[in-house]
């Protein structure tokens, strides 16, 4: 039997929802200082806008649902998902004002895009938006990285026991460190920390390349947090492409590849543990599925021969496909160049990679390197079986920061949100080509948006239909919070309407 919600749970669910809130408001400061620096004055307006309108709301709700209880399960799971919904919204505030959508729904499509680190995007004359938007776009993929809810853990939420439920409901069960603050704050110290590296080794490049000191590092700053966040935002059109450089690809693929993998993978190296990069189990798969679709990508494209020499062809494809495998959506060729120049096998192989994607509990969406490692190990267990005598005891491990014996439940819950992946892969391929676009450009185009990836083949764009857009919206968030917390938003609003008393 289905109980219906209490007065109580809801008081839960919107205290805590508002407290989240509060945290994407307070981040509006960083745009709104940026745009005030550049004296551009409407842009400024415009976050003084967005903040106020995500105080009323946070700090109302908070108002209204003063309690003392703390989360249980249930009640970290609708916040989690449903905080995502409301930040979404309010965070497009500034987008919309700005005149450089075309729609509301198109500031809430950037917004999740960002927010969930994957990098499609309907801005319209994205060279031209002002300094304090598009430090906004790259603030809130950077954030989306770590986790809009990590933020809240970070800087406003005490450490109760209920902070871990909120914690797990974003997709994340890796404690770094025993207290779930502190393994917030240690995610923080870590990507704080690549961002100082990582800016300057742009920066640097940047002024090799020619471009003026502010212009250098602004575009080293913002090109970091779509790379670390494998979140794909660019602060020009062009994306990656614009700067002609194989020194900044070389960095880029660095630090989109550092952020794809675990934060518990990088906590225990930092500890001193280097021995877990040969020995990670994501690290494993990660390698051997990246050396699959490039080959097949860079076979494909060998084979068409549209690139003059093998150095420009392994560069165009191992850019691309890591871009995609990583889930980061950078891009150095133009978007409908994957289906004009690229071919069928080249499209597919990069298709592979981003449905795969990165590490779990990372800055990375898809099904995750541990889920096929963890399938991976199931099969060869099954066989071991089949061959082995009955009274055989056949007992794979697998090791991911330590040693784990396979056991079913976990084979269970790898397949189950493998199949979710997987079933929404198909659902928005099959829902392109029933609004006419070419089957290998929709299953492509909805690979990238349910694994947050970011890459496109031209079908992203403000004139595509409506319905798609939402449809990518629902696929990018249910993905990054890899389905399960989704349905348990469903399943509250269900008890709400049909649960008894």
């Amino acid at each position: 039997m289905i109980l219906r919600p209490r007065r109580d749970d809801h008081a839960i669910v919107g205290k805590y929802l508002g407290k989240i809130i509060v945290g994407i408001g307070l981040l509006m400061v960083v745009p709104l200082v940026t745009s005030l620096v550049f004296a551009e004055w409407d842009t400024a307006l415009d976050f003084v806008i967005g903040m106020g309108a995500c105080f009323v709301f946070g700090f109302g709700l908070q108002v209204i649902c003063r309690t003392e209880k703390d989360l249980k399960w249930s009640h970290g799971l609708v916040v989690a998902s449903g905080s995502w919904i409301a930040a979404t919204v309010l965070g497009a505030i500034p987008h919309w004002l700005s005149g450089h959508e075309g729609s509301y729904l198109d500031a809430m499509f950037d917004i999740m895009s960002g927010y969930t680190t994957t990098g499609l995007y309907l801005i319209q004359d994205l060279d031209h938006i002002s300094y304090g938007l598009n430090m906004w776009r790259h603030v809130l993929t950077y954030v989306g990285g770590q986790g809009i809810v990590v933020i809240a853990l970070t800087f406003l939420v005490k450490g109760t026991a209920g902070a871990y439920k909120l914690y797990v409901g974003e997709g994340k069960d890796e404690r770094l460190l025993p207290n779930v603050i502190g393994t917030a704050r240690a995610i923080w110290l870590v990507s704080l920390t690549w961002l100082a590296i990582g800016t300057m080794a742009l920066a640097a490049t940047g002024l090799m390349l020619g471009q003026e000191p502010v212009r250098a590092l602004l575009h080293s700053l913002w090109v970091f947090m779509g790379a670390w966040s494998t979140g794909g935002f660019a602060p020009q059109s062009y994306n990656t492409m614009w700067f002609h450089s194989a020194t900044y690809e070389i960095i880029c693929t660095v630090i989109f590849i550092a952020g794809s993998f675990n934060f518990a993978l990088h906590w225990a190296v930092w500890q001193g543990d280097r021995r877990e990069l040969r020995r990670n189990i994501e690290i494993l798969s990660f390698t051997a599925t990246a050396f699959i679709t490039v080959s097949v990508a860079t076979f494909g494209l060998a084979h068409l021969g549209i690139y003059p020499d093998a150095v420009n062809l392994f560069r165009k494809a191992f850019y691309q496909v890591l871009s995609g495998h990583t889930t980061t959506g950078f891009s150095t060729i133009y978007s409908r160049a994957f289906v004009t120049q690229w071919g069928p096998v080249a499209m597919l192989a990069t298709t592979v990679a981003m449905a795969i994607g990165a590490s779990a509990c990372s800055t990375g969406g898809g099904i995750k390197g541990i889920r096929i490692g963890v399938l991976t190990k199931a099969y060869i267990q099954d066989v071991r079986r089949m061959i082995s005598p009955d009274s055989a005891v056949v007992q794979e491990r697998y090791h991911h920061i330590r040693d784990i014996v396979l056991e079913d439940r976990i084979v269970l819950t790898a397949f189950t949100i493998t199949l979710a992946y997987v079933t929404a892969y198909a659902v928005l391929t099959v829902l392109g080509v029933l609004f006419g676009y070419d089957f290998t450009a929709a299953a492509f185009e909805g690979v990238s948006a349910a694994s947050n990836t970011g890459l496109s083949c031209g079908i992203t764009a403000p004139d595509m239909p409506n319905l798609l857009k939402w449809a990518y919206i629902v696929a990018m968030w249910m993905g990054r919070l890899e389905f399960m917390s989704v349905l348990a938003l469903f399943g509250h609003f269900y008890a709400i309407l049909r649960g008894k008393s």
